[in-house]
């Protein structure tokens, strides 16, 4: 054992010694650099600035071939290589675009040109800045490498290097702006040895448009890389013949070419990376790209107008692909089963695509998948139950590489399979906005890696698993929006120390925390909304000292605020209190961060309104119980508010002047208050979407300025003692979509003002005013999306104009489908609302989008009944009550079959009711008292359903509900019965036919409204409830790309 420990020590000491002689050698063998090429770089270090002391080692008494960053020939000791790129190029924050006080500064002298054997040149990463690239550098002509990246130089590239023909690699790519100019490519084609290309950041907007048929004509061009060059636009998709064929590296991204795909890369068979990442692409994807057996990384992200059929697209070779992405392409139709073939996949996005159908369970094949992104398609069914072929992978575990997991916004259902507990190095899972149901699978917890769980806005019901307070690893927990229910308890988070993000809100959890509980995380982003933390305010908030979002809205918290909260509340970018039953005063000024949102709306808050000590941009504190006046300094205290809300207070007093002032505003809603005095000019607050000053006390005429607001869409003065006339600079607002005046003094000329312009306006209310005069030739061709028109209780006459028949939104089926939110901000909503005065006042919401109406009732209408009307098949609700308007029913009124409300009630209407009215099958509410009907009633089908209210008043009508018509024949009536018995069975079974085919739209419960008229108003609610998940889910999209947005905010007006 002894004898084999001395000759391994022997050996080793041969070992060493030979080294020593072989990289030391003696003095002889040391290379010296020419004087002349010492001389020459003395010189060149006397124009740098070199602060740091980098290139010390440059003296005159010292062997230049042994200084840092050059290298001579082992022969001649000619210098080869100048490389005096900054060795640490971290950015100094303080000099946007440099890179740090440490870098090489100054002039480049021209005395490199005495080194005639200089090879590679690398002044890379430097400040150069303010100087030119030196035309003198296309006079080198032994350089091979040449390396300006990111080294300040400003000015035009000087086509002097098109010289360079031993050049082989050329970089002078930029990091931030396009600060140098390449004027054309004339020059290139003398490059000709030319291997790697990298302008990137450079600006090449001059250059010629066949600067492709110039690039190809260099045949050793291996590397292009062009990206963010404002390359000519149309200057990609064709070339004339293809000369590269060693081309390997393409990267052309983030150039606007608004051109074809080009189609010939798919004949570069050499491609191993392609890089097409937004270049306004349009046209087909060619199939033939799979069948490329060098192609590693193709990347056609963000090309909206490209398309291709994700089967036959998927279905081909790909036998290399490594990174695929396509998302946000036009890339449709289903998965293929095939794609679990392409096994050297490791980055795969294809999110927000327009993908369906199933995840085929061939993805469990993909052991080295990594990423794998789908998000935001229409992918439907269930979740794989079981994934295939994972038994070949190295751990026979399913995706066992797989770090990131994104199918949020498709359609899934179904549950959460076992599976998903069982990728081990799985890091963010991301299934929010979609179907699922049932519970959240215990595995979950036990995925040791997780950093990022977002489950938000399912149907997932049951209890928020304990295992999940295992997760050290966990940031980011986001399961709002389900249908969630039980304890969150302190076990839930017992280990989760590296959690900042937490949302639990819109579920029906109950936090139960101890008093002196002390997290063990330090949470930035808290959304508890909707979920049971009270009554108690919680306590255990106060040891959050870093938080910066808080949502506690509808918590059912009451009590006032504990001061000791105020003290953390400066870091606050959000604070959300609204709908609890907090109470007290507030602190003025309250603390916040720079630019927060500020919502305590729906409480008992009291006392005066406060301000905050920094500026704002939301400030919500509607519905409380403040009083006193608006603060006449709320312009300085908040010079950038964009969402102002003050409604449904006890404010008095004039709206400030000042609040002219606030030109970022794009809502303001002082609505439901006693405010009094005239409305101030706020004519230059450009950006305003919504201003409601409705249900106050003011007074005077309305402003001039109003007709400045080019982007207002909803416009409320209702319910205040306002007069005069409309201004005529009202025709300037061409953005208005609501018009909102009911309940003033307001009078004039009604057609003088709305016959021109208005083409936006849905909803128009001039309902009980002083408006005049004989409106019978007014043209409202121009109002083709009115789908509101009150007029009801002014002094109008004349006939009912012949125009109204061509009121275009009201004469298709009701099947629209948005909502109409104004002033949307960061999740924030004005929501735009009217009141339907038929019966018992309706308000409709967020189901506006469906409503159709008309009420011209109470006022001084004459003439025959408008049959014009009768061409409103959308219409749902239809008033003319109260008027003198006289004549016959249509006998085709029926065609009015969606009708819901009808109201012909006090009129000099006569004749007969038209029989075809028992076919209006969700008519609702009825009302023909008061007229000069006769004869009888057809008091079948839907007739049937009203009683003696919605015919009284009409001396000559009889039968149904009224008495019995004389002399009827009791047996002719019986076999009359019996045959409309038969007719009505077989109307009811085509309406009922009908019904549930328009229930596959939008309408299906009508048939129920025809038998239960009150439940009319219940759908309405239902579906405006419906419409908060969705509503939720629109808003929360972009937070599921960036997890530091701000939670989603609620407001009702």
């Amino acid at each position: 054992m002894s004898e084999k420990l001395s000759s391994i020590l022997l050996l080793l000491g041969f070992y060493f010694v030979a080294t020593f002689f072989f990289c030391h050698g003696d003095d002889a063998s040391v290379i010296n650099c020419s004087a002349n090429d010492l001389e020459a770089l003395l010189d060149f270090k006397s124009g740098i600035n070199d602060p740091e002391g980098l290139h010390l080692s440059w003296k005159s008494e010292s062997n230049c071939c042994q200084w840092s960053g050059i290298r001579c020939d082992n022969k001649t000791g000619a210098v080869i290589n100048v490389d005096v790129h900054n060795l640490n190029p971290g950015k100094d924050e303080d000099h946007l675009g440099t890179y740090g006080f440490w870098n090489l500064s100054g002039e480049i002298r021209p005395s490199l040109l005495k080194l005639e054997s200089l090879r590679y040149l690398d002044l890379s990463c430097n400040s150069f800045e303010g100087i030119t690239i030196p035309e003198f550098l296309g006079s080198l002509n032994n350089l091979q490498y040449l390396n300006l990246s990111k080294a300040g130089f400003v000015g035009s590239v000087p086509p002097t290097l098109g010289n360079l023909s031993s050049l082989q690699y050329l970089d002078i790519s930029s990091d931030y702006s396009q600060s140098l100019v390449v004027n054309n490519f004339q020059w290139m084609p003398g490059l000709v040895s030319l291997k790697i290309l990298d302008f990137t950041l450079l600006n090449l907007s001059s250059i010629e448009v066949n600067w492709l048929e110039i690039l190809n004509m260099l045949p050793y061009l291996t590397e292009i890389h062009l990206q963010s060059t404002s390359l000519p636009a149309g200057s990609i998709s064709s070339l004339s013949y293809i000369n590269f064929t060693s081309l390997a590296v393409i990267d052309l991204s983030a150039n606007a070419f608004n051109d074809l795909f080009p189609s010939w890369l798919v004949n570069v068979s050499s491609l191993t990376y392609v890089n097409l990442l937004e270049c306004s692409l349009r046209g087909r994807i060619p199939l033939g790209f799979s069948e490329l057996l060098n192609l590693r990384y193709f990347n056609l992200a963000l090309n909206y107008n490209l398309s291709v059929d994700s089967h036959k697209f998927l279905g081909g070779s790909w036998n290399n692909i490594q990174y695929l992405i396509l998302d946000q392409t036009n890339v449709h139709g289903k998965l293929p089963s095939t794609i679990g073939n392409m096994t050297y996949l490791t980055y795969f996005d294809m999110s927000s695509c327009n993908l369906e159908g199933g995840i085929p369970s061939s993805i469990g094949k993909l052991c080295n998948l990594t990423y794998l992104d789908l998000s935001g398609n229409i992918l439907s069914g269930s979740l794989p139950e079981s994934l295939e072929g994972y038994d070949t992978c190295r751990t026979s575990s399913p995706l066992p590489c797989l770090v990131n997991l994104e199918l949020t916004a498709n359609r899934l259902m179904g549950k959460l399979p076992d599976w998903l507990g069982q990728l081990f190095n799985l890091q963010q899972l991301g299934i929010g906005g979609n179907l699922l149901e049932g519970p959240i699978p215990d595995s979950i917890g036990r995925l040791r890696n997780l950093e990022s769980i977002t489950l938000a806005i399912n149907k997932l019901s049951g209890p928020l698993p304990e295992s999940f307070g295992q997760l050290e690893k966990l940031s980011i927990l986001d399961i709002s929006s389900n249908e969630l229910r039980g304890i969150v308890s302190e076990n839930h988070f017992a280990r989760a120390k590296s959690l900042e993000i937490l949302q639990l809100y819109s579920n029906s959890l109950t936090l139960n925390f101890s008093s002196n509980w002390l997290p063990p995380f330090q949470v930035r982003n808290l959304g508890l909304g909707s979920c049971k933390l009270g009554p108690s305010f919680p306590s255990w908030l106060q040891h959050h000292k870093a938080i910066q979002f808080l949502d506690l809205s509808n918590a059912s918290i009451s009590g006032p605020v504990p001061e000791w909260f105020w003290d953390l509340s400066f870091n606050l970018s959000l604070l959300n209190f609204s709908h609890n039953q907090l109470q007290g005063k507030l602190p003025n000024p309250i603390m916040l961060d720079s630019f927060a949102d500020l919502d305590l709306s729906f409480n008992f808050f009291e006392g005066t309104i406060p301000l905050p000590m920094n500026q704002v941009e939301l400030f919500d504190l509607s519905n409380n119980r403040f009083e006193g006046h608006i603060p006449l300094n709320m312009s300085d205290s908040m010079p950038y508010l964009i969402f102002l809300s003050l409604s449904g207070n006890k404010l008095t007093g004039d709206i400030p002047l000042t609040l002219g002032k606030m030109t970022s505003l794009l809502v303001v809603d002082l609505s439901a208050n006693s405010l009094s005095g005239r409305i101030p000019d706020v004519g230059n607050c450009s950006y305003l979407n919504v201003l409601d000053l409705g249900n106050n006390s003011l007074s005077g005429e309305i402003p001039t300025s109003l007709g400045q607001l080019n982007n207002l869409k909803s416009l409320h003065f209702n319910d205040n003692k306002l007069s005069g006339e409309l201004p005529s600079s009202f025709k300037k607002l061409s953005s208005l979509e609501t018009l909102d005046l009911r309940n003033n003094l307001l009078s004039g000329n009604i057609p003088s003002l709305f016959e021109e312009g208005f083409t936006h306006l849905r909803i128009l209310n001039l309902r009980s005013n002083q408006f005049g005069g004989n409106i019978s030739t007014w043209n409202t061709s121009n109002l083709h999306s009115l789908q509101v028109l009150d007029l009801a209780q002014n002094y109008l006459y004349g006939r009912v104009p012949e125009s109204f028949g061509g009121l275009q939104t009201m004469a298709r089926k009701p099947n629209r489908t948005e909502y109409l939110l104004y002033g949307k901000y960061r999740g924030v909503y004005y929501e735009e609302g009217v009141v339907i005065n038929f019966q018992n006042s309706q308000k409709y919401t967020k189901t506006l989008s469906l409503l159709t109406a008309i009420d011209i009732s109470d006022n001084n209408f004459s003439g025959e009944f408008p049959s014009q009307l009768v061409k409103l098949s959308g219409l749902l609700v239809l008033n003319i009550s109260r008027n003198k308007i006289s004549g016959r029913i249509p006998q085709d009124v029926s065609r009015l079959d969606q009708l819901l409300l009808l109201d012909l009630s006090s009129n000099d209407l006569s004749g007969q009711i038209p029989p075809s009215m028992v076919s209006m099958s969700v008519l609702g509410s009825l009302n023909l008292s008061n007229n000069n009907f006769s004869g009888s009633i057809p008091y079948t089908g839907q007739m049937s359903t009203f009683s003696n209210l919605s015919f009284k008043d009409n001396p000559n009508l009889c039968g149904g509900p009224l008495e019995k018509c004389k002399n009827d024949d009791l047996d002719r009536q019986k076999n009359y019965q019996d045959n409309t018995d038969s007719e009505e069975f077989i109307d009811q079974w085509f309406y009922l036919s009908l019904g549930i085919g328009f229930s596959l739209a939008i309408m299906a419960p009508y048939l129920i409204l025809a038998i239960r008229r009150p439940w009319s108003a219940g759908y309405f609610r239902l579906v405006d409830n419906l419409a908060y998940r969705l509503l939720t889910f629109i808003d929360r999209q972009p937070r599921n790309r960036n997890m530091n947005a701000r939670p989603h905010i609620r407001f009702h007006a």
